[in-house]
């Protein structure tokens, strides 16, 4: 297992807690960390063993749950990333959540009630692939969306990002003190990567399903959506609910980070395995005398079956 300090170095340098000016620029999207491709894969595997052996103490324990939230630009690598970060972890305590279109339900309720119905329970780890964020993201880049989302007009004025970066700072905080950890993940890819990426699910028969044109019409607004990114960063990050910019033009490296960041904030939890003492031991006892006696009653039948 790596040393905490050796995780910290891949975390530290991304993480964004609002302590610091935020710009967007200032972050490299082919950042390596210092570290060779064989290294990293490395890491990857050490932190997916480790997260195991934390996610099976974080559901046994019952008392934490763990929410991580994943944003970016189409073909960042938010899919890969998750599935490789959460490779061999028990199903049983975590769930995706992949938040698409709004549907008629959903719009008949404020903006962050289909996220909040999705919560993790205590003991598990919850993952959302896209979030409320993109309330702040993709509908500020299409008002025409915000038009259909049947707010009552006069609520709708020019401080409104500014007060839904409030309101998703006040529940996140709200849900710290109740006990959810939220850590947040912006894959940071570069306007070329992502051309790279995108021709490839045109080059490979088995990448044609993931491509659309819509793909290609939000990248037009590659512009608007590094703004609104930068904005909405900048207002959500606090060391409650701290962002990581991730750079993902190197999909090995991105792993690095999110499973150093996700191992780092469990193991700060100081997670154990529930003791068993007292009458619990003594019904265990009796349960293991039954079973016993159990054994051996079946082996004289088996005994005596087998005599001549």
């Amino acid at each position: 297992m790596p040393a905490k300090n050796t995780l910290t170095s891949y975390i530290d340098p991304y993480r964004i807690d609002g302590s610091k000016t935020f710009r967007l620029k200032d972050h490299a999207t082919d950042a390596s960390g210092g570290l060779h491709k064989e290294t990293g894969k490395q890491l990857i595997e050490i932190n997916r063993q480790r997260l195991q052996d934390l996610q099976e103490k974080l559901y046994a324990q019952d008392r934490w749950s763990l929410l991580l939230i994943f944003q970016g630009m189409d073909a960042a690598g938010k899919d890969s990333a998750i599935e490789s970060v959460f490779d061999g972890i028990n199903p049983q305590g975590c769930q995706v959540t992949s938040f698409k279109t709004p549907s008629a339900n959903e719009l008949d309720h404020d903006f962050m009630w289909r996220s909040t119905v999705a919560l993790p329970q205590r003991g598990r780890i919850g993952i959302f692939n896209r979030s409320y964020y993109e309330e702040c993201l993709v509908v500020r880049v299409h008002p025409e969306i915000l038009a259909k989302q049947k707010i009552p007009q006069e609520l709708v004025g020019k401080h409104i990002w500014k007060e839904r970066f409030e309101d998703i700072t006040a529940f996140e905080k709200y849900l710290a003190r109740n006990g959810t950890v939220v850590l947040k993940f912006f894959l940071n890819v570069s306007k070329e990567e992502q051309r790279e990426r995108f021709l490839s699910r045109l080059d490979e028969p088995a990448k044609n399903w993931k491509f659309s044109m819509a793909d290609v019409a939000e990248r037009g607004l590659w512009d608007d959506y590094q703004e609104a990114y930068q904005d909405m960063i900048g207002h959500t990050a606090t060391g409650h609910a701290p962002w990581h910019v991730v750079p993902a033009d190197r999909k090995w490296f991105a792993r690095v980070v999110i499973g150093s960041a996700i191992v780092h904030a469990l193991e700060q939890l100081d997670l154990k395995f529930p003791v068993v003492g007292g009458d619990d031991l003594k019904e265990f006892e009796m349960v293991r005398e039954a079973l016993q006696k159990e054994g051996g009653c079946v082996l004289k039948k088996v005994a005596k079956k087998l005599q001549p």
